[in-house]
């Protein structure tokens, strides 16, 4: 009885296994946009998007390479991302803003600035699609 389903049975097995990889591959992703993100009134930035003097933190470079993603992907998300007002944070070592947009190669990814005198300081760097496996302390 076995012998006979066998065939169908590795088959089935197979075709969910395929479903299952090509759902979980880096380049499938969903459509995404930032249109849910809230926009201040009046359009006027809390601080200036200047990608020359970026400081990245050692919990942001850790971040970046266990969801691979590079600089010029953060530098892009800085320049073209929308801030996400109701995430802002406020503690006593000043406010973070988090920018999130769509990469060039379609990662949906938060980047998380702290504006400091004359430079951006990356806090942290969040693919908002897929949860990576990360050792960062």
């Amino acid at each position: 009885m076995l012998k006979k389903y066998f065939s169908f049975i590795v088959l089935v097995v197979a075709a969910v296994m395929y479903w299952y990889i090509k759902t979980k591959q880096r380049g499938h992703k969903q459509k995404h946009t930032t249109e849910h993100i809230q926009v201040m009134p009046g359009g006027e930035e809390p601080f200036t998007r200047d990608t020359s003097a970026i400081v990245y933190s050692k919990h942001a470079l850790c971040r970046m390479d266990c969801r691979h993603i590079n600089e010029w992907e953060v530098k892009e998300i800085i320049l073209k991302g929308k801030i996400n007002y109701d995430k802002i944070e406020e503690d006593n070592r000043g406010i973070t803003y988090p920018l999130e947009g769509v990469t060039q190669d379609k990662q949906f990814i938060r980047v998380v600035v702290a504006p400091k005198e004359n430079s951006i300081v990356i806090v942290t760097v969040v693919d908002l699609d897929t949860n990576w496996t990360c050792n960062c302390k």
